[in-house]
């Protein structure tokens, strides 16, 4: 079994949730923010689900204050400006740190699989992690990288 399918994450609503949960779905995990310059990915991101939930997609969305404070809300907080101005309706989970000592597990799992140009470390808020049906990653993407970019990766992570 993959290694992400044995993590477990709260999700926004306070309910523990295994990534197992997700097995032969191709996963974008995505560390986000409610203030922040690319706040408005949640559209593109909920289009692509939208668009592809049906043939195995789901966005995992994991909002994260460690850049420049960005998410200093409380999850009630976190729900309104995703649910209610974005009409996000993929999963988001509970605040989590993604760099340092206190990083969430589905994060140090990322990173160290799939480094970036900082090394194992996030850059800012949007970066991207693509992984396939069978739990392995397979492209990280940066926060500047707009979902409707990354469609065809996960058309063909769909398709495989």
């Amino acid at each position: 079994m993959s290694t992400f399918y044995q993590l477990i994450a709260r999700s926004l609503n306070g309910q523990l949730v295994s990534m197992e949960d997700y097995a032969g779905k191709v996963v974008l995990v995505v560390n986000t923010a409610s203030h922040c310059g690319f706040t408005p990915q949640y559209s593109g991101l909920e289009a692509l689900y939208k668009k592809y939930a049906a043939q195995g997609l789901v966005v995992l969305g994991f909002p994260c204050n460690q850049f420049g404070k960005q998410e200093p809300g409380s999850a009630d907080d976190i729900a309104q400006t995703c649910y209610i101005n974005y009409g996000v309706s993929f999963p988001m989970f509970d605040k989590v740190e993604v760099n340092g000592a206190t990083a969430h597990p589905v994060f140090r799992y990322l990173k160290n699989e799939l480094p970036g140009l900082l090394g194992k470390r996030i850059k800012w808020n949007f970066t991207k992690f693509l992984i396939g049906r069978d739990g392995e990653p397979i492209k990280r993407f940066a926060p500047n990288t707009t979902p409707e970019k990354i469609e065809a990766a996960i058309l063909a992570a769909l398709l495989r």
